[in-house]
This record gives structure tokens, sequence and C-alpha cells, in this order.
């Protein structure tokens, strides 16, 4: 019989609570460590759509990227998620910086997903694990395309010195790292999240600066997770859920 805290033992040995940022909430963060689990879902996120695809699969686990609970709650009310997730007898356990950071979490499912090569880790000047690698896409435009037909979505870019050969990797936020690019003599940083100030810093540095969405940078875990938990634990169902929730015009 497989418990939810026999799930939680196994992504705590591949992607350690320590290994999180001290700003994270991750673990354990709804239910009953001893439930027993037949079926599970794997999602980016905890929102409505998720609970109502883990209950029409008969599933009483919801495995996520970012935390359910982020920031301390004041109150749980009968229209809120949490309250929903109790009430339908569903756990929820939340991996988020670790998953980043951790070898064949987000950022490495990020550099196979856009097909790199010679991929490394890069420990920026704050201790995030970011990656580094090549690519064989050499002008900005052809990157950003190559970007858009393997991860979907909407790609915001602005190029810099080309060839491009080097480029450094942060799924999710990670307009901030422009400096660790720079200084880093990177010819290009692919992320998310990127602000006006740093695409006019990347501008002004001469670096290409590609911005893939959070959602889009970050979903590429969702498979090749909800596969090693499937490996790992071959009695229980789980099931990937990859919703396109935000629309783009």
């Amino acid at each position: 019989m497989i418990k939810v805290k026999d799930i939680l033992s196994y992504l705590e040995s591949l992607y350690p609570s320590d290994t999180a940022c001290d700003f994270d909430n991750v673990g354990l963060l709804v239910g009953n460590g001893d439930s027993e689990v037949k079926c599970a879902v794997v999602a980016l996120d905890c929102d409505i759509t998720a609970l109502q695809f883990a209950k029409q699969q008969g599933a009483n686990l919801i495995i996520t990227h970012h935390p359910v609970i982020f920031e301390p709650l004041k109150a749980v009310r009968e229209n809120d998620i949490v309250f929903k997730l109790i009430e339908s007898g569903i756990s929820v356990i939340s991996m988020h910086t670790n998953l980043d950071v951790g070898a064949g979490g987000v950022n490495d499912a990020l550099c196979t997903a856009l097909g790199l090569t010679d991929i490394k880790p890069y420990i920026a000047e704050d201790g995030y694990m970011l990656k580094s690698a090549k690519t064989d896409k050499h002008s900005a435009d052809a990157l950003a395309l190559h970007i858009k037909n393997r991860l979907g979505g909407m790609v915001k870019y602005v190029g810099g010195k080309e060839p491009i050969n080097n480029v450094l990797v942060c799924s999710g936020s990670g307009g901030n790292y422009l400096d660790e690019a720079i200084s880093g003599k990177f010819d290009a940083l692919i992320t998310a999240d990127v602000k006006q100030n740093h695409f006019i810093a990347a501008i002004n540095a001469g670096i290409s600066l590609f911005d893939g969405g959070h959602y889009n940078t970050e979903n590429v875990v969702v498979q090749p997770l909800c596969d090693r938990l499937s490996s790992k634990f071959s009695d229980v169902s789980i099931f990937p859920f990859s919703p396109e929730s935000i629309k783009i015009v």
C-alpha cells in the first residue's frame, strides 16, 4: 500500500526541501501523509481546474510545482482552494525551487525540451542553480522561433551580438539574472517574466534575451516528473495535467 508520505519521501530524496530558496514553501502542504494513494495528478499549479481533473480521475493526491500555499493564510473560507481540497480529501505536495534546481528538474527539463547541448550547472552569485548550455540556432531570430516551436505560446526577445552559441537558462522568472549572463560572457539568457528594464539593459549590453513565458518554460517538467513517479510507483495511476488556462490573442 502506497501512502502520501511514501511519495513525499521519494520526492524529497530527489529534490530535498532544504535546497529550496529561503522564501519558499514546499513539501506536504495540504492533507494527510498516512492516506493511501491509488491515483495521483502532476500539475504546474493546484487551482480549481486541477482539483476537478483530480476528482474525475479518482485521485486523492496532487503534486505541483507552484506551492498551493505560498504566503501565510489569514483565513480559509468555503470558496478557497485549500478549503475545497480538504473537503474533497485531496492532499497536495508542492516541489518548487527545489524542483527547479534538482537533477532532472525544471531547468534540466527546459534545456532538454529546447534541444540544447553541453548542459552544465551554473551557480549564480546568490547561490541559485541555473544551467549553461549550447545552441545551434546562432541568430536571435532563429533561436526565438525555435523556442516558440518547442514550447508553444509567445516569445518576446531582443537580439544582441551574433552568433549565439553559449546560453544561460533559467525557467520561470529569471530576468534578474541578466547581469549573471553578462558577467558570465554568455551570448543569451533564456528565461521568462522579463521586465521592460531588463530588455533595455540587454539591448545596451549587446546580449540576446528571450522570454518564453512562465507557464511554457516550467510546464515542460510535468510529463517527465509524471513518468519518473510512474516508474517508481507502478501500483499508482499517475496522470499529467497541463491545461492552457491563460489565453493569448
